[in-house]
């Protein structure tokens, strides 16, 4: 017996907009408003408004709270300062990873872990299931926010139109709490598109109010609404990692090139260091597939789990795909094996239906913005 999505707070003024909905990770989510490249280029060169309720929040407290985190994480978690957040990983304990993260820290012995939609429930119960031992409580606060999105090169000059907190003195991936338009928030400066801009964290009875005062201030700004469509486009420009693409329990932070959120240093044990030593001392001998970029020759769209091909062999796999707006071509990032992995390899393609598409290899991300 199947279960209704579940509904973001704003899911009646999405449709009041002409969304197109779709069930997204258990919810209800808008696909896109209108033209996904429309959304795409104005986040890329002006702003977009997105609601990414669906993202899961758990709340860590207690004396022993990042202690805890940095034994539960594969970061150092006692490292982050009052007001900044960490991008990093949990894993199973043989390294396989279970879900990519950011935590932020709200105060003394006060953690907020944002987990993706899909795994919400799957990090809240490993947190819960390792937290014995520890002064600290794990909290499931999903219900307990909103979270909106404005994210561009105007957003800054948007948020400021609608809050008196200290934007030019926040810095990335630190958080602040502020009121914005008059509703209380969690200010961040973090975000999944490349480009600057703020997550906002809110009480869902203020989601409203909140999108449409931004939709007001940012109306002069072009800013427009944006839907996980070119989220997705957005993020694979910028080369970020997608879970169940990019990101599997398959996979340890080693061999996704993401082993540098590994903290080995740090005081005492914690989940998958065994594994992940061993991991570490694989990637630095026999180098595992490494994370590429592609980028078309042709018009073809490669897609995730197309074989890439060299010499009349498979020697990857394409993890996410889709055209892209900013270079006018298809794009996909795909891990491969070493041996192709060097920006300019010749003779790389794609295996699109039985036809091998040339494709060239370049190093992530594809678009980086201008500071």
């Amino acid at each position: 017996m199947s279960t209704a999505p579940r509904l973001t707070a704003l899911d009646a003024l999405h449709r009041s907009l002409g969304a197109t909905m779709t069930d997204f990770a258990g919810w209800d989510m808008p696909l896109r408003y209108a033209s996904e490249r429309d959304e795409h280029n104005a986040v890329r060169t002006r702003a977009g408004l997105f609601d990414l309720s669906h993202m899961g929040e758990i709340t860590v407290t207690g004396p022993e709270a990042a202690a805890f985190l940095s034994y539960a994480l594969v970061g150092n978690i006692a490292t982050v300062g009052n007001g900044r957040a960490r991008y990093t990983m949990i894993v199973q304990e043989d390294g396989g990873i279970v879900d990519d993260l950011i935590v932020y820290r709200l105060g003394e012995t006060e953690y907020m872990v944002v987990a993706n939609a899909g795994n919400a429930q799957i990090v809240l119960d490993a947190l819960a299931s390792r937290v014995g031992g520890f002064d600290a409580e794990v909290r499931d606060d999903r219900d307990a926010y909103a979270l909106l999105a404005v994210q561009g090169p105007e957003s800054p000059a948007i948020m400021k139109a609608v809050t008196d907190a200290d934007l030019d003195g926040l810095k990335y991936y630190a958080g602040l709490p502020g009121t914005v338009a008059g509703v209380p928030a969690l200010i961040a400066r973090t975000g999944y598109t490349g480009e600057d801009g703020f997550e906002l964290f809110v009480a869902p009875e203020h989601a409203e109010q909140l999108w449409r005062a931004l939709t007001e201030a940012g109306s002069p700004h072009g800013l427009i609404p944006c839907g996980l469509s070119c989220r997705d486009t957005l993020r694979l420009e910028a080369g970020m990692p997608l879970y169940g693409h990019e990101l599997t329990t398959a996979l340890t932070p080693f061999d996704a090139g993401l082993g540098r959120v590994v903290k080995f240093e740090k005081e005492g044990d914690f989940v998958g260091r065994e594994a992940l030593t061993a991991a570490a001392e694989r990637a630095e001998t026999a180098p595992p597939r490494k994370l590429v970029g592609l980028i078309a020759e042709g018009r073809r769209v490669p897609r995730a789990g197309f074989p890439v091909v060299a010499d009349g062999k498979v020697i990857g796999e394409v993890t996410s795909g889709a055209p892209s707006p900013t270079l006018g071509k298809p794009i996909a990032m795909a891990y491969v094996d070493a041996a192709f992995a060097a920006p300019g390899t010749e003779g790389v393609g794609v295996d699109i239906r039985g036809t091998h598409e040339p494709y060239e290899v370049v190093a992530l991300p594809f678009y980086k913005r201008q500071k």
